[in-house]
């Protein structure tokens, strides 16, 4: 299979987050190329100066990074929010793959999950936290859908503590 992955980071990685672990990125692409022959796996990210580690970290891991500026409000929150890179990429990769992993819990997605199955296109909708994810993803991808919540062993961090 030439199957794609299209990961919503912010997403992943405040569901992995609540849940109190920290996520390993290269166990986790090793994970997708095992369980779901993941052959490319892009990561939609906010870009923000200073993170060169990270972005380093996840393109040695074999993620392709999709970078979206961010913008910095007032009160020093950030926002950089990547719905729309991650439809898009995936709509212009639609030819390229087989069948299509979305990783994300964000209803927002859910007309990409819809239009995927429609087309045979949709391998797995990859929810990282199965208690708290969106009622639209649930209603739409209901046989397609796998939760991360039980892959700590498998792509956590192995020091888990969360920095406070």
């Amino acid at each position: 299979m030439n199957n794609y992955a299209f990961i919503d980071s912010q997403n992943v990685y405040l569901s992995i987050k609540s849940l109190g672990w920290q996520i390993n990125w290269k166990r986790f692409r090793i994970y997708l190329k095992e369980h779901y022959d993941v052959e490319k796996a892009f990561i939609f990210i906010g870009y923000i100066e200073g993170n060169n580690q990270l972005y380093s970290e996840l393109q040695e891991a074999g993620f392709i990074c999709i970078f979206k500026p961010v913008l910095t409000y007032k009160d020093g929150t950030v926002k950089g929010n990547v719905d729309a890179e991650l439809v898009l990429h995936t709509m212009i990769q639609f030819t390229s793959f087989d069948k299509a992993i979305i990783i994300t819990g964000d209803g927002d997605f859910y007309c990409l999950v819809q239009y995927l199955l429609e087309k045979n296109k949709l391998q797995v909708v990859l929810v990282p936290n199965q208690l708290k994810y969106s009622a639209l993803i649930k209603r739409f991808a209901k046989k397609h859908i796998a939760f991360m919540n039980d892959l700590q062993q498998k792509i956590g961090k192995r020091d888990n503590r969360i920095a406070a």
